[in-house]
């Protein structure tokens, strides 16, 4: 089974076993849940109850089973709900704008007023409790996070050329709502619903717990926990059944939303190749390839130069770099120390030293040159459309200053009204968002009192605090051991999938590369040598200098191959080839002039005078 699949397959698995047991429960010759047995009561495992009984001598497998069907059919009714009306609200304010967004999004503003458990407290006490109350209740809460979800994404999408192409066909808006913009923000909706399923699920036991959710004797899981919590010293494995299935459900169903966000994604590069779900589910609702337009860049580098000023006169650390990234894509820009990777980065940023200055090329974000602004637009675009995170938080954050502070300040400075308590609650939330145990307390501590993979989710937290749609990251897994690399990884990787925004990875290490990137940029001695998806710059590399890099990686008992010689230093670039002299391809004519960037098929460049004889060389040796 591809790795893809089975990604989708065995937490989709889970979840219809736990709902194949939950509709089952009549059929299953289970005791009755409710029935009372004072003689058996606390009784610990036995024949016909491999569970033991309850308090009252209740059966203690028959009540979790059929307490599945309360709490999920709260759940999945609750939370469909709130998808269904709450899509429809999003696209319908997004597509049409002026009145329809007034009423679509607007009127949540009023719902999101109200605490969530505070207002489910207080309909759920005038109303009564039940799970019809719950059902309504949950709905309504959740409705708000549905709408503005997907009218986000609408107004992201509506702008996108290939809307634009559908419109110029003469399709109807109910056509292009459905086959066009649909599909393309499937993606967060799903992933809104695995938050709303979940969080449903959570509520439902918090409010029976409380007395205020399922009505006894009836089963559910919050009113197990409820009956456990008071024998909990003569019978621990009580609370312990009703807890476990409680967090295996979450679990599991969390794991199957990501997976199903991955596959049914159409901005994600890599979920095509795994599994094309929307080919095998919703055929026709995606527009034919050959003739949709490609969705605007994020960023657009087009032959940037970089130059600096030394004692020996102005050198050139990058030059003629071109490559794009769109949202949801991650690029990774990857080349020994002293190729450009962070000089290129820097200048993208506005972060240049002031003896250093871009004289060529330019660098479109939101139809702006970054390369040509200002500095007060550059300051206003840094930290709010595009951010940054570096290799050494510890250098990044202030050490005489609380991490919450710093978040606050990061908000506050491109959020006009917002006050120091809400910028505060705030830092919190994204900390928590980060995966930062307890965040209220680790808000308040400075950065010297963190872990170095504490400070990069730190950094990571004020990168994303004010939704940029570029995240460039350099190199921010260096300084961290392998288990911490990872984590960081993956929840990089979570928030692109989340967000959608752009991100920009660079990085010396392949492997990661091969882990979380959509396309890869080779540079070497300032210039881009070689760009492509990763796939096939991996699985068949063009140029030189990328098979050396490859080579270069461990692989099982096969002892990598260095590459000879170093990078030149900026002020001794060769006229030719800059790989020239470390090439064993090398031929005289590689070093009488500049090779150009040449085109070397869809979405691929290289910059060798011999890729295409090297190539056929190998293959007829491989042959």
């Amino acid at each position: 089974m591809r790795p893809g699949t089975k990604r989708l397959w065995v937490p989709a698995g889970l979840v219809a076993l736990i709902v194949l047991l939950a509709l089952l429960a009549p059929l299953l010759g289970l005791p009755d849940p409710v029935r009372q047995d004072v003689a058996q009561r606390l009784a610990g495992p036995m024949p016909g109850s491999p569970l033991g009984r309850d308090e009252f001598g209740r059966d203690v497998l028959s009540r979790l089973i059929w307490g599945a069907r309360s709490s999920l059919a709260v759940a999945f009714a609750s939370a469909s709900i709130a998808c269904l009306f709450g899509t429809i609200l999003g696209l319908l304010g997004g597509w049409f704008r002026g009145l329809g967004e007034f009423l679509a999004v607007r009127s949540m503003d009023i719902v999101l007023c109200f605490p969530p458990v505070l207002l489910a407290l207080l309909v759920v006490t005038l109303l009564g409790p039940g799970a019809g109350t719950l059902i309504m209740v949950l709905s309504v809460l959740y409705l708000p996070g549905f709408v503005r979800v997907t009218y986000a994404e609408v107004l992201s999408a509506r702008s996108h050329d290939y809307v634009e192409a559908v419109r110029a066909l003469g399709a109807s808006a109910g056509r292009i709502l459905t086959r066009t913009v649909l599909p393309n923000v499937a993606g967060p909706i799903l992933v809104q619903f695995s938050l709303a399923v979940a969080s449903a699920v959570v509520l439902e036991s918090g409010l029976s717990f409380l007395g205020l959710g399922v009505v006894p004797p009836a089963p559910s899981w919050g009113l197990m926990i409820r009956g456990a919590r008071a024998t909990m010293a003569q019978a621990p494995l009580l609370l312990l059944w009703p807890c476990l299935a409680l967090t295996l459900t979450i679990l599991a169903m969390n794991l199957l939303c990501d997976a199903l966000r991955d596959a049914m994604d159409p901005r994600t590069a890599t979920a095509r190749p795994r599994l094309r779900l929307l080919d095998r589910v919703l055929p026709g609702l995606v527009p034919p390839a050959p003739n949709a337009e490609a969705p605007e860049a994020v960023l657009e580098v087009g032959g940037l130069t970089v130059e600096i000023a030394t004692p020996r006169g102005p050198i050139r650390p990058v030059e003629d770099v071109s490559f794009a990234v769109h949202a949801g894509e991650t690029l990774a820009i990857v080349g020994e120390s002293g190729s450009g990777k962070s000089v290129t980065a820097t200048s993208v940023m506005g972060l240049l030293p002031p003896a250093a200055r871009p004289v060529a090329g330019a660098a479109w974000l939101e139809g702006r040159d970054l390369l040509r602004l200002p500095e007060p637009e550059l300051r206003r675009l840094r930290g709010g459309a595009m951010a940054m995170v570096f290799q050494d938080p510890m250098s990044s954050l202030n050490p005489v200053h609380r991490v919450g502070d710093q978040i606050a300040e990061a908000i506050r400075a491109h959020r006009r009204g917002v006050t120091q308590a809400q910028a505060w609650s705030r830092a919190v939330d994204l900390l928590r968002r980060v995966g930062i145990a307890d965040p209220e307390r680790r808000a308040r501590a400075y950065p010297h009192e963190m872990s170095g993979g504490m400070r990069q989710r730190v950094m990571i937290a004020m990168a994303v605090a004010n939704e940029p749609k570029l995240l460039i990251a350099d190199e921010p897994t260096t300084a961290l051991d392998v288990t911490v690399q990872a984590q960081i990884l993956d929840l990089l990787a979570e928030l692109r999938r989340e967000t959608g925004m752009a991100l920009i990875f660079i990085t010396h290490s392949l492997g990661v590369v091969a882990e979380i990137a959509d396309r890869v940029v080779v540079m070497y001695a300032g210039q881009v040598v070689e760009q492509g998806s990763v796939p096939e710059v991996f699985g068949a590399p063009l140029h030189p200098y990328t098979r050396a890099l490859l080579a270069a990686v461990p692989d099982g008992d096969t002892a990598p191959a260095g590459i000879p010689g170093v990078v030149p230093q900026p002020h001794a670039f060769p006229v030719g080839c800059r790989f020239a002299a470390r090439c064993p391809h090398a031929k005289p004519a590689c070093e009488a002039a500049p090779p150009a960037l040449e085109g070397a098929g869809e979405g691929r460049t290289v910059r060798c005078i011999r890729w295409a004889e090297i190539g056929a060389k190998k293959a007829e040796a491989v042959a």
